[in-house]
């Protein structure tokens, strides 16, 4: 095979026209994540781009917006219980799913609906 993949380079998630304020306030505000600028030729389409570990994570404009319910990112986090703690102290709704082997898990919705899943892997 002549070509290999090396990961993965970021994550979009869609939300609703006129949004990117309340992205900014989630993704960065509550969930501590760094906002980078859109490369200029792609701002005029709107949405907000974030920096997470050494992936981005790019909140989209769609005119026609349905918020993902099942298919959704999974964010590595050290200190998963502290990240728990801070969303509940910003009234996020946290939600348990069953056990996952190996790791400690929950989810959150975005502010649009969007089913976001925190994990920490342990030992």
């Amino acid at each position: 095979m002549s070509y290999s993949f090396t990961g993965i380079d970021h994550v979009q998630l869609a939300a609703p026209k006129d949004s990117e304020d309340e992205a900014r306030n989630f993704f960065s505000s509550i969930l501590g994540m760094e906002e980078i600028p859109k490369p200029e030729n792609m701002a005029k389409r709107g949405g907000v781009w974030f920096k997470c570990g050494t992936h981005q994570l790019h909140i989209g404009i769609q005119e026609d917006f349905i918020p993902a319910k099942k298919a959704h990112p999974a964010f590595h986090v050290e200190n998963l219980e502290g990240l728990r703690e801070q969303l509940i102290n910003q009234g996020v709704k946290v939600k348990e799913d069953e056990p996952l082997e190996s790791a400690k898990r929950f989810y959150v919705d975005d502010p649009f609906g969007n089913r976001l899943e925190f994990l920490q892997w342990v030992k």
